[in-house]
């Protein structure tokens, strides 16, 4: 897919669950990559505990959009979100394409 022929109404908003714990993973990971290949915003903002599994399927997916050359965002991080990425030593989980238009 081209960035020319991304169009807004393909982007895809996934709203992560309050808790990403170790229940949420596996539904997490299958959202995800039911969603591979769209432009994709991760909204944060009603995250209020995240573990490491779930940080782990986030990592995977920007790896994935990153190989795919696809955008990927994280909108709107609560502060737990924030604090809990911080306290993993802050990874890099988005990925813009180099001339992707916003």
């Amino acid at each position: 897919m081209s960035t020319e022929a991304t169009t807004l109404a393909e982007r895809a908003t996934v709203s992560l669950a309050p808790v990403l714990d170790l229940q949420a993973a596996e539904p997490l990971r299958a959202e995800l990559m039911a969603l591979r290949g769209r432009p994709l915003d991760l909204d944060a903002s009603q995250v209020t505990r995240m573990g490491g599994l779930c940080l782990q399927v986030l990592m995977s997916a920007r790896k994935i959009w990153s190989e795919d050359g696809v955008c990927l965002t994280v909108d709107q991080p609560s502060l737990a979100f924030s604090e809990q990425l911080a306290a993993f030593g802050e990874p890099e989980l988005q990925f813009e394409p180099e001339g992707e238009l916003s």
